[in-house]
């Protein structure tokens, strides 16, 4: 129940109090209060749902009434929200959801650069309850402008997960862009890799990155894990439990796969089996003193025998990587052209490229999206789905084949 109250006014005079000589009628005397005068007139008072008492001063009584009307609805329903809460600023609520939501140790840098340089500089001062629907189109069109939404998508999330926690906790009346949505990320189609180009790319790599490059290609592992694996014998399977994570700034240190379903074993075929065998008698195995955040509740330094090194014998950097793979593309293209083949590897080319060639030779010979996705460690069959969507859709059309043969002795 909320009341209003007369804050220039004794609700009980005393006896011998003097009437009001401003606000005073013929047909009712009022009596001025030590607050007459001062501040806003009418003030509104209730208790929250947790029965702490509140106030709120209003110029106008009929703003006033308005107001008590609707605390009272609220108070009624369960659904009130006391306004002081919601004048936080978004940047307070944003960082206590930060500091308590859960996350791998690499989302946690992701969603620490979207807050800074995608939410903040937008929403960081703003009083989180005054963010309003309108605010949010402003905001989808103006980082669509800039980013692509791919990049987006992450401030997006981030973003939209502070205030429905917000609303939540009871802290804002409601989700202020129920409905809205963020521009829809495009996959562009993938083209693979030309079965010579890639031959092309292990004959030609530097023989300290020749096995790396072949297992690249015919296990299809992200590169991290590539980097990240640990002296074993070579054998049919590749198991995948770790990766080396190189930061933006800092030194690398081997993490947790990308997600859940990246723990995986790969198969790999005789000939990787024996290229591996021969690196590990032409480049012996360094062991490097790394730190292991592979439990990122109790990160150790340890002592870890990486199957593969750099030149200098330490954990391979991408900075230094992207040096090495750039002369190798070039040396792929020279032997390409020197053998009179049309094929060529394209300058953008990364080691990536190799996981998706991976996947393509994969589909081409009857794999399902699922078990494409298990061996890509995609989290989602939807991921794989989006990327590889169009190599499916190539194949040739043998449905009615397949419905012949299920009804040839049909009459």
């Amino acid at each position: 129940m909320a009341d209003v109250y007369d804050r220039w006014h004794l609700s009980r005079p005393l006896a011998d109090a003097e009437p009001c000589t401003v606000h005073s009628s013929k047909t009712q005397k009022v009596y001025p209060s030590g607050e007459h005068g001062t501040g806003k007139r009418w003030q509104v008072r209730y208790r929250d749902l947790s029965g702490k008492q509140c106030k709120e001063n209003f110029e106008k009584k009929s703003a006033a009434d308005s107001r008590a009307a609707k605390v009272t609805t609220e108070l009624g329903e369960g659904t009130f929200v006391n306004r002081e809460l919601g004048k936080q600023k978004f940047k307070d609520i944003a960082e206590r959801w930060r500091e308590t939501a859960v996350h791998r140790e690499r989302t946690e840098t992701n969603v620490e650069r979207a807050l800074r340089l995608h939410v903040y500089p937008t929403f960081g001062n703003r009083e989180i309850g005054r963010i309003q629907r309108v605010d949010g189109l402003k905001w989808i069109k103006e980082r669509s402008a800039t980013v692509a939404p791919s990049t987006f998508a992450t401030p997006w999330n981030v973003c939209t997960s502070i205030l429905k926690m917000a609303h939540q906790e009871g802290i804002i009346p409601k989700y202020p862009w129920e409905g809205l949505k963020p521009p829809e990320v495009f996959y562009p189609e993938i083209h693979p890799l030309h079965p010579e180009a890639v031959r092309a790319l292990i004959l030609t790599a530097s023989p300290r990155y020749r096995a790396l490059v072949r297992q690249a290609a015919s296990t299809g592992l992200r590169q991290g894990e590539l980097f990240g694996l640990e002296d074993d014998d070579p054998g049919e399977t590749v198991v995948v439990k770790q990766q080396m994570v190189g930061p933006d700034k800092g030194v690398p240190y081997i993490g947790e796969p990308k997600t859940r379903q990246s723990y995986r074993s790969v198969p790999q075929g005789r000939s990787v089996v024996a290229e591996i065998a021969r690196h590990r008698e032409t480049f012996p195995p360094r062991i490097v003193h790394i730190e292991d955040r592979t439990n990122p509740r109790k990160p150790v330094w340890r002592h870890a025998r990486l199957l593969y090194t750099s030149a200098t014998g330490g954990a391979i950097r991408r900075g230094s990587w992207g040096k090495v793979w750039a002369r190798n593309v070039q040396r792929a293209n020279t032997h390409l052209k020197k053998t009179g083949s049309k094929v060529r590897v394209p300058e953008d080319t990364t080691l990536h490229d190799l996981r998706h060639f991976y996947a393509s030779v994969l589909i081409k010979n009857g794999a399902t999206p699922k078990q494409v996705q298990m061996r890509l460690g995609h989290a989602k069959p939807s991921i794989t789905l989006n990327v590889y969507t169009h190599l499916w859709e190539a194949e040739a059309d043998r449905t009615a084949d397949i419905m012949e043969s299920a009804l040839n002795d049909a009459p």
